[in-house]
């Protein structure tokens, strides 16, 4: 029965078999996707590594081994981002400079504007919409449907 109906709904809609159950798998990932809510932006607070990277076409980069991690600090719906470099005895270097930034709940979804004092520089304005959160990791996509999934960073103490 269900195969008919696949059948009769590729034979409806002018696609392939293949395109279908991709759109379906689509449908079913995204539908079954839990909503991010407030009170949760919290856990974007720590120390952050990029995992993998999902580019538009669907091909993907892994990442196994950072020499940067991004430093996320958030307090009520603004924050910061900078990226750190973390030492063998679990400190870190860092600079000064820092990707301010405010989130925004547009329709139950929540976007990162970086730089949100467009006035000054419009130029450097960017913005990711936050498509995943847990205690663990994150994900966003961007503009150009690029996703980045980061993982929390775990230091490697060697001097233990």
């Amino acid at each position: 029965m269900l195969l008919k109906t696949f059948i009769s709904l590729t034979k409806s809609l002018n696609c392939s078999m293949k395109q279908l159950l991709y759109l379906v798998t689509l449908f079913m990932f995204f539908g079954c996707t839990s909503k991010i809510e407030k009170e949760e932006l919290i856990n974007l607070n720590g120390y952050w590594e990029i995992s993998k990277v999902t580019f538009s076409n669907g091909e993907t980069k892994d990442f196994t081994v950072n020499p940067t991690i991004d430093y996320i600090e958030i307090k009520g719906l603004e924050g910061f981002r900078k990226k750190v470099y973390p030492k063998f005895d679990g400190t870190y270097e860092t600079s000064n400079d820092a990707d301010n930034f405010k989130i925004e709940e547009i329709e139950g979804n929540f976007q990162i504007h970086y730089n949100p004092n467009m006035a000054i520089q419009p130029s450097m304005h960017r913005r990711e919409s936050l498509i995943h959160l847990s205690d663990n990791n994150f994900s966003v996509v961007n503009k150009d449907t690029v996703t980045y999934s980061y993982k929390r960073f775990q230091p490697i103490n060697a001097t233990e």
